[in-house]
């Protein structure tokens, strides 16, 4: 039997390593306060998934943010002020990025499950290709390696909702009909690349950047607490064009398993 699904292409941060995306989370709300802004996690978390330039020019767009820089400078953000605050953005991350590279929980064994079933496994990312030398590095050492990683430097700079790394990952697997590709991330700007590439598009809560939570904070919090946490992240997901939503990485054999039906 010829799969139904052929590739799968994962987001990295979020839903195959660092529980929660929190790597650039403060690197987000320092860079802002040492500009004299002070934002929220809420705010920082926002934009996630998009290419880090981006999320910071997305950040300075909230009213909120834009009117306090405003207040602050006595004028909008310009292009150099953006430049400025990434390049102090990529400085900070690059400094603590190894330490948020662990896989997490059953994300090893999902990707190896598709392997040995003969599914492409790529991966697409709001990291640059600097970044994600550090990340697949240590990831890779933990047993997480994808087929293909694409990054928006790879296409042009146009990372999500742009839809160009999921087609770079098509051409480099030799993927031919997005029908029989599914896209498997934890943030709105991941379901919106799918939705834009055609795709089939799987949110996933746990460890979600949506969801917010470190491991261990998850860990303690009550099953009321989680579905509760998880119906809002569901929510979030279907309103922005997810096609499933699954609580876990670990269940996403079980979903192949059912669309291949």
């Amino acid at each position: 039997m010829i799969n139904k699904i052929e590739g799968v292409i994962f987001d990295w941060a979020g839903t195959m390593v660092d529980f929660g995306c929190f790597a650039p989370v403060h690197v987000f709300v320092d860079i802002f306060k040492d500009a004299g802004i002070e934002v929220t996690i809420e705010e920082a978390r926002e934009p996630m998934g998009m290419l880090k330039r981006d999320h910071i020019q997305a950040m300075l767009e909230m009213p909120r943010i834009q009117k306090l820089w405003e207040e602050t400078y006595q004028r909008k953000a310009t292009e150099e002020d953006i430049d400025n605050l990434y390049a102090k953005f990529e400085t900070q991350l690059m400094e603590t990025l190894e330490n948020f590279t662990t896989p997490i929980q059953g994300a090893v064994d999902t990707a190896n499950w598709l392997k040995a079933k003969g599914i492409k496994v790529g991966s697409t990312t709001g990291y640059t290709s600097e970044m994600m030398e550090v990340v697949k590095k240590h990831a890779a050492l933990q047993g997480y390696e994808p087929d293909f990683i694409a990054t928006a430097d790879l296409v042009g700079g146009y990372g999500r909702p742009y839809p160009y790394m999921i087609f770079k990952n098509m051409e480099q697997l030799v993927l031919q009909n997005v029908k029989h590709v599914l896209k498997v991330g934890d943030t709105v700007s991941d379901i919106q690349e799918g939705v834009n590439a055609g795709v089939i598009t799987v949110g996933v809560i746990k460890g979600s950047s949506l969801a917010g939570y470190n491991e261990e904070d998850w860990r303690h919090l009550s099953i009321d607490e989680r579905t509760e946490i998880g119906k809002k992240v569901k929510e979030k997901f279907e309103a922005n064009g997810a096609d499933h939503v699954i609580y876990s990485i670990e269940e996403l054999p079980g979903l192949i398993e059912e669309i291949n039906v």
